[in-house]
């Protein structure tokens, strides 16, 4: 049988075609990932003292499921992230809801019994530069999707991450909306006004930011961020982290400082604070010791988005964020690893922070102060069925002399977390 020489050219042509998709489609399909994360978790906030609830006391089950690209293949590769989320109540009523694990109806106080979300995002690599748009979960000073209940905190923006330049990692980014923790509605973002420290319903259409993280020594990071919520604040953030060999252990020095101001038409009204932290921490075996003192100046307390927490010293606090008006934060930390008595995945914390020279006069006056008693055990299991199960159990005693009207009131607070991911692909 005879085929025209023509027909042969078309027929390779259209193989070839097909051979250059499909490496080209390769990297997006063979350096993707597809991981399903269960998170199951009690929260118990007991109030003491005049409140208007006893407790807020939860019990919540979600599921994550994340499935991310990898670039195709060419000068710009391109890419997309998934991540669908779901969460499932477990135990909650309305005497004791509110715990931010669930969505809340404001007039009845009902918890959903259940509530979903679904982000996309489309992502494009130039050489070790790469660009994102759509939901993002940020983890910078100035700006933090929070993971601190069921499901994390996500926003909406664009994001271009750079690592072109020798030692140096750029971020620049703008967001426009906020998908809160206990939400699945994405809204203008606002500033955090806990104790009504700003004015209410202040929100803006634009949070912008730039900065970097510099490794000027293998010991030493040097980090510095820009931040600007339109019309609010403003925002400027240095720090530096710096670990070297000390005796039989190491030293690890961590400088965070903030510098907030209000921007624009200041729609929230007046921002003015300076927030400077120091933690220094010792490291001998399996013992970590650690001090730290974090001091605020300026006429209001630190602005920081609504919906998370302060990347301060004092992050990772249950039940307050200790950067009220002029407050003065001590902080002392102790974690102990139990591999060294031949228990890997075994860990415990203990950490105690004590605030003063809080001004607050329409919470009970001036030089008022709050201190947390924070205990942490956290296990991972290392092999079998069941390796990479995560169970950590948290308790804090937050005592303060604000009145009754403070959004953060004296409790006694547990938490239980039980974290699985489960690699699929």
């Amino acid at each position: 049988m005879h085929i025209p020489s023509r027909r042969l050219g078309l027929d390779a042509l259209g193989i070839a075609a097909s051979f250059a998709a499909a490496n080209a489609f390769a990297g997006f399909v063979d350096d993707g990932s597809l991981t399903l994360t269960s998170r199951n978790y009690y929260l118990d906030r007991d109030f003491k003292g005049a409140t208007p609830y006893p407790a807020a006391r939860e019990w919540a089950q979600g599921f994550i499921l994340r499935a991310n690209s990898g670039f195709t293949e060419g000068t710009v590769g391109f890419g997309l992230d998934l991540t669908g989320m779901l969460g499932i109540k477990l135990d909650s009523s309305p005497d004791r809801a509110g715990t931010q694990l669930l969505p809340l109806d404001p007039q009845t106080r009902e918890a959903k019994d259940d509530y979903s979300e679904l982000g996309a995002t489309l992502k494009a690599k130039l050489s070790k530069t790469r660009l994102s748009v759509g939901t993002q979960f940020p983890a910078l000073p100035v700006i933090t999707a929070s993971p601190a209940r069921l499901l994390p905190q996500s926003f909406r923006g664009a994001y271009v991450i750079s690592e072109d330049i020798d030692r140096l990692t750029l971020h620049i980014g703008r967001m426009d909306r906020v998908n809160l923790r206990d939400s699945t509605n994405y809204q203008p973002i606002s500033l955090a006004s806990p104790n009504g420290r700003f004015k209410a319903g202040a929100n803006s259409e634009r949070f912008d930011f730039a900065g970097g993280d510099y490794r000027w020594s293998d010991a030493l990071t040097l980090r510095y961020y820009h931040a600007e919520l339109k019309n609010i604040y403003s925002q400027d953030f240095a720090g530096a982290i710096h670990v070297v060999p000390l005796g039989a252990g190491k030293l690890k020095t961590d400088i965070r400082v903030f510098n907030s101001r209000e921007n624009g038409r200041a729609e929230a009204g007046q921002v003015d604070n300076l927030n400077a932290g120091a933690m220094f921490s010792y490291q001998l075996g399996a013992h970590t010791v650690g001090a730290g003192y974090m001091h605020q100046t300026g006429d209001t307390a630190m602005a920081y988005l609504a919906g998370g927490e302060p990347a301060v010293l004092s992050d990772g606090t249950m039940s307050a964020d200790f950067v009220n008006p002029k407050e003065r934060t001590w902080v002392a930390r102790y974690d102990y690893d139990f591999a060294a008595v031949g228990i890997p995945g075994l860990t415990a914390m203990a950490r105690y922070l004590r605030g003063s020279n809080i001004d607050l006069p329409k919470l009970g006056g001036t030089n008022l102060s709050e201190s947390s008693k924070d205990l942490e055990l956290a296990y991972v299991i290392q092999s079998g069925r069941a390796k990479g199960l995560a169970l950590r159990l948290r308790h804090a005693a937050y005592r303060n002399e604000q009145s009754a009207a403070s959004t953060f009131r004296s409790d006694n607070e547990t938490r239980i977390n039980v974290d699985y991911t489960l690699k699929i692909w």
